[in-house]
């Protein structure tokens, strides 16, 4: 791997990384090479300075430190409709291009995110549960400062009515919560929302096209990975950032991180109703370096099993069933200039009922 530089303590790291966070995209064109592709790092963030719930709020030292990053100049921090688009029409985009998205329309995004970047004059999408903002919790903002934010340039997506696991509905039920959202939003804020955010990056591949029946432009996971002009637009990784992966060591290394672009993954449909624990396999497209390389990290089970195949072709050998909710593979690699590609699936059990 010709410029890759190689340094024991950021392999750790990322290493480390994968098997503490242990994601679906879908078939690219194996024509064009891998580091040919345009590709974009989405961040996610919930809470702000709420430490009470470290999982799903960062600090708001860390949060600044991300910021200052950004403003570096080693980044191209671009709205998420500019990326959108390039990536569905194979437009090139900046090196390092950073999308930044919130979900849930906590109060502190207001109080806490809101000021921070304005002041930085970074853009944002934020998805919303309009369910919630008509509950005007103590929790969650309202519409009058949701309005405020769109007015300042935030953009505006939806993430349902009631924030629901949408899986486990009846996809005309799920259907209609996504519509109502749609309504009220727009209703709210003039305009009807271009992005979706599935919650808790919960989906099946019949919730991936009711979205997008219901005319959104794209719609996003909890998964970690880069986004790329290969990828499907509703299947589009994000990176969680949280107190416990919040550190900026952590988060240098994701936002230049590359993708990992595959194809032919099995299983197709991220709820497992089947085999469990399933038969996990993707190809990896050519020109991205040896996949000799390649490392990948289950929930609960670490690091797993590798058979490469010609071709490179992956498969992952898990011992263990995934449990009911949520569990995730990550895959990296490294690749030259000290950075990563990655790759990740999220998966869902159904509860046994």
């Amino acid at each position: 791997m010709q410029g890759f530089l190689f340094r024991p303590a950021l392999m750790a790291a990322v290493l480390g990384a994968c098997a503490l966070e242990a994601g679906l995209q879908s078939r690219p064109a194996a024509a064009q090479r891998a580091e040919e592709a345009a590709s974009a790092v989405i961040l996610m963030y919930h809470r702000f300075g709420e430490e009470d719930v470290p999982s799903a709020s960062i600090r708001l030292d860390q949060f600044e430190a991300h910021l200052e990053e950004l403003k570096s100049g080693g980044y191209s921090v671009l709205p998420l409709a500019r990326i959108v688009t390039a990536l569905r029409n194979r437009q090139p985009l900046p090196e390092r291009t950073v999308a930044i998205t919130i979900d849930d329309a906590y109060r502190s995004v207001y109080e806490e995110a809101w000021p921070r970047l304005k002041a930085a004059g970074l853009p944002f999408t934020i998805f919303v549960s309009s369910d919630l903002l008509d509950a005007r919790g103590t929790d969650y903002m309202g519409w009058t400062e949701l309005r405020e934010l769109a007015r300042g340039g935030a953009a505006i997506g939806s993430q349902t009515a009631s924030h629901p696991h949408l899986p486990d509905m009846p996809i005309d039920k799920a259907r209609d919560d996504i519509l109502y959202s749609v309504s009220r939003i727009e209703k709210e804020i003039g305009q009807k929302p271009a992005f979706f955010a599935y919650p808790y990056g919960e989906y099946s591949l019949a919730i991936r096209d009711a979205v997008a029946e219901a005319g959104f432009a794209a719609a996003f996971g909890q998964n970690s990975g880069v986004a790329h002009d290969r990828g499907d637009p509703y299947q589009m990784p994000r990176f969680p950032l949280n107190e416990n992966y919040g550190g900026i060591d952590r988060f240098r290394l994701i936002a230049s991180a590359l993708p990992l672009p595959v194809e032919d993954l099995t299983p197709a449909d991220p709820v497992l109703t089947g085999a469990n624990p399933p038969a996990v396999g993707f190809t990896v497209l050519p020109g991205i370096g040896d996949i000799a390389n390649l490392d990948c990290f289950a929930s609960r089970q670490g690091r797993t099993n590798i058979e490469r195949l010609p071709g490179g072709r992956i498969e992952i050998r898990l011992t263990e069933a995934f449990p009911a909710g949520r569990s995730r593979i990550n895959c990296t690699m490294p690749a030259p200039d000290s950075r990563w590609r990655w790759f990740g699936l999220q998966f869902y059990v159904p509860a046994a009922r």
